[in-house]
C-alpha cells in the first residue's frame, strides 16, 4: 500500500474524543488531525510522541490531516485501523499470503452468523469457503511481544464465536491479526485487559479456527508466532 503523498512528521499534543489528535508539526504549525482509531490506543497516545500524518487535498474533508503512525522507542506503530483490511485485500489479490492462496474470488463484508459481516469471504468452486476476519494490533507492553486487544473487545469475541460456528459447519474459518508495529516478533492475546477474548481465542483455535499473525508497516511480510493464553 502506497500513500499518495509523503507523510508529514510532528509531535503529538493530545488525542481526544477518540477521533481527534492535536499535533505540532516540524515547522511549528499546529493542526488537528483525524484519528482513525476508536480504541484505547494504549501506550501510543502519550503527549510528546513523534507522529506521522498524511494529508488529503479533498476540499470536502473537515480535517485535511490523518494520524497514520506513532513512533515509540524507535519503532513505527500504525494506528490507522482502516489499513489492515486494505493491506489484506492487496495481499489476497497478489496471492501474497501462502495460507490463503488459490481462491478464485475475495468478497468483502458478507453477511453471516448473528447479524455480522465477515471481512472477507474467499471462494473457489473446488474448495470449501474460507471465512476471514481481520484484527488490527498495535499494543506492545513487553519488548518484541504484540498483544490484542488493548481494551475490552466484546465485538471481536463475538466474531470468534461466529468463526467457530463456520468451522463446526465444515467450512474454513481464519482470524488474521495484522500487527502494525516494526518491533514485534511474537503475539498473544492480552488476557489482562480482556480475559474473555483471550479465552475465546483459545477456544476458537481448539475448535478449528486458524489463527494467523502478520507484521506490517505498510505491507504484509512474514508470519510471526502466537502463544495461547491458557
Amino acid at each position: 500500500m502506497d500513500f499518495p503523498q509523503p507523510l508529514m512528521r510532528g509531535t503529538l499534543v493530545s488525542r481526544y474524543k477518540r477521533f481527534f489528535a492535536d499535533v505540532v508539526m516540524e515547522d511549528g504549525s499546529a493542526v488537528t488531525a483525524h484519528c482513525p482509531n476508536p480504541g484505547a490506543m494504549l501506550r501510543v497516545n502519550m503527549p510528546g510522541l513523534p507522529v506521522w500524518l498524511s494529508k488529503s487535498d479533498d476540499p470536502k474533508r473537515k480535517l485535511a490531516h490523518t494520524l497514520e503512525f506513532v513512533e515509540v522507542g524507535g519503532a513505527m506503530v500504525g494506528v490507522n485501523t482502516m489499513h489492515p483490511n486494505r493491506l489484506v485485500a492487496e495481499a489476497l489479490a497478489a496471492d501474497a499470503i501462502p495460507e490463503l492462496r488459490g481462491y478464485a474470488t475475495h468478497r468483502r463484508e458478507v453477511k453471516y452468523g448473528e447479524a455480522s459481516r465477515v471481512d472477507f469471504l474467499l471462494e473457489h468452486p473446488d474448495r470449501p469457503p474460507c471465512w476471514l476476519e481481520i484484527k488490527n494490533c498495535h499494543l506492545s507492553r513487553t519488548k518484541g511481544l504484540a498483544e490484542f486487544p488493548d481494551c475490552v473487545a466484546a465485538r471481536s469475541s463475538k466474531h470468534l464465536r461466529e468463526l467457530e460456528a463456520m468451522a463446526a459447519a465444515g467450512e474454513r474459518a481464519v482470524v488474521l491479526f495484522v500487527v502494525q508495529r516494526t518491533d514485534c516478533e511474537s503475539f498473544r492475546a492480552c488476557a489482562e485487559l480482556d480475559q474473555k477474548f483471550a479465552a475465546a481465542l483459545d477456544q476458537a483455535a481448539a475448535a478449528g479456527v486458524e489463527v494467523l499473525v502478520s507484521p506490517t508497516a505498510v505491507s504484509l511480510s512474514h508470519r510471526i508466532p502466537w502463544t495461547p493464553a491458557a
